[in-house]
């Protein structure tokens, strides 16, 4: 990373946190979330949520990242020599997410390929585990798929050639292309999915109240659990790209931006996949409880069902769909790859160009050990873990860190200095208190579903990426800068 490398634009800024924000789990996950937990009455806990978790410690990444203006290690180093270990365990875990996130890409890219003509047959499901993301039976770990391995390989590429540029030249550019891009096609998705016939059905669904679920706290860490997947808060994302902002940037004012464009853009979202859902309901005579799903087999097995039943149409929405998910997935993947890079190329001073190179061959490889047999199962459980396990504690690890060890209070002229809208006391209170109580509780509550509802080969998974995330952490840790 060039330390002093600027954006060329608040607006290349903000479309690169967009970017960031705007990933796979806006488009399959929040309409599922919002349906299981309370349909309409949900907004309550998830606008809560926004409020004393998402732009609070937004606003904390930004101030911390355009306060150092250095890598995400550098900025724990700094604080204390000793912080520096934590935080490359974070480094490291969002390695392994860019791993399987880039085989999650290539997935909806072979399903983009496909989607003009249909292949997927009369059964997604059956498709989906021969071609894509095999199944959980450990005996096929062996069988490698092909199709999947080019796609890595491309992704990869593209990745590479983008990242291997400087941050305006590709991440800005590629995000005011991409991100656009996403918005203009969901918004004819949406459009088009709520003149279908049956989509109320899906919208009353969706939005339809249960207050009880207000007085359940599961809900409100659903919720809260939601706001960090959605805007990928902690993941040194934020803290990067802020590091690259100009002394004029309105700190405050560019994550209420960033916020309320990614919460418009998965509420109308959401609005869409309903109505899709509901068509298919009011088509197939399915209820539609049965046809909700979450994750892979919402996008990879239902949406196919969907657009076979739509005729000509969903030759047209197919493509634009997977497209859009494609756009979503590499914008985000960008964001996930800016720490690494800063970060490694901080401490073993390498020129950003070759450290792209190195790290893309290495992190190729490793997403094509996932494509075997059991991939999407080997994907559940890694993500499962990496999510609920380690980078949730760290979000609160950070909050006493910046908030505690450096003093949120020092950040609060410098986000004043050029912002409209001002932080002081309560969002220092926030940081310092609320913010690591509630993340605690939730990983409390995650560790303890997580661990109850394990096998044993999970339990294997999840200790191997324990010993190499410390192991690669303790070597980077004791390497002189």
């Amino acid at each position: 990373m060039e330390k002093y490398e600027q954006w060329d634009s608040t607006w290349s800024f903000i479309f690169a946190m967009i970017g960031c924000a705007i990933g796979l789990g806006n488009i399959w996950r929040f309409s599922y979330v919002v349906y299981s937990n309370g349909g309409g009455s949900f907004f309550i806990p998830y606008f809560v949520a926004i409020a004393i978790m998402g732009v609070p410690f937004l606003i904390l990444e930004y101030g911390m990242g355009f306060s150092f203006k250095c890598a995400f290690t550098d900025v724990f180093k700094r604080i204390n020599p000793k912080f520096e270990f934590i935080a490359w365990i974070l480094i490291f875990l969002i390695a392994i997410v860019l791993i399987y996130y880039m085989l999650i890409i290539s997935w909806d890219m072979f399903y983009l390929f496909n989607s003009f003509t249909f292949n997927w047959g009369s059964d997604p499901a059956a498709y989906f585990v021969h071609n894509v993301g095999g199944s959980d039976n450990l005996s096929n770990i062996w069988n490698f798929l092909l199709p999947i391995s080019v796609g890595v390989i491309i992704t990869w590429f593209i990745l590479w050639f983008i990242s291997h540029k400087s941050i305006n030249q590709g991440i800005g550019v590629a995000s005011k292309i991409l991100i656009p891009s996403v918005f203009v096609i969901m918004i004819i998705i949406v459009i088009y999915a709520l003149t279908l016939p049956g989509a109320i059905i899906g919208i009353n669904a969706l939005l339809n109240p249960n207050w009880n679920a207000l007085l359940d706290v599961n809900i409100w860490l659903v919720a809260f659990s939601q706001i960090i997947f959605s805007l990928g808060m902690g993941e040194a994302m934020a803290l990067t790209y802020a590091s690259y902002l100009s002394d004029n940037s309105k700190l405050s004012d560019n994550v209420l931006i960033v916020v309320a464009s990614n919460s418009s853009f998965e509420i109308f979202t959401a609005f869409g996949v309903f109505s899709i859902l509901g068509y298919m309901s009011a088509t197939s005579g399915t209820p539609l409880a049965e046809i909700v799903s979450e994750g892979t087999g919402l996008i990879f097995v239902v949406f196919p069902k969907i657009f076979d039943l739509m005729g000509f149409m969903g030759h047209i929405l197919a493509p634009l769909f997977f497209i859009a998910i494609l756009f979503a997935g590499i914008s985000s993947a960008f964001a996930f790859f800016e720490p690494i890079i800063g970060s490694i190329s901080s401490k073993m001073n390498i020129p950003r160009k070759k450290l792209v190179t190195i790290l893309c061959i290495i992190g190729c490889v490793c997403s094509l050990l996932l494509t075997c047999g059991i991939s999407s199962y080997l994907v559940g459980i890694i993500d499962g873990f990496v999510n609920k396990f380690g980078i949730l504690i760290l979000v609160a690890i950070q909050c006493i860190i910046f908030g505690w060890y450096y003093g949120a209070e020092k950040l609060i002229p410098i986000i004043n200095r050029q912002s409209t809208i001002k932080v002081g006391s309560l969002w220092k209170n926030i940081i310092k208190y609320i913010l690591p109580t509630f993340i605690f509780i939730i990983w409390i509550v995650g560790i303890v579903e997580l661990f109850v509802n394990s096998k044993a080969f999970e339990l294997i998974i999840y200790s191997g990426i324990i010993i190499i995330v410390l192991l690669l952490s303790t070597v980077f840790y004791r390497i002189k800068d």
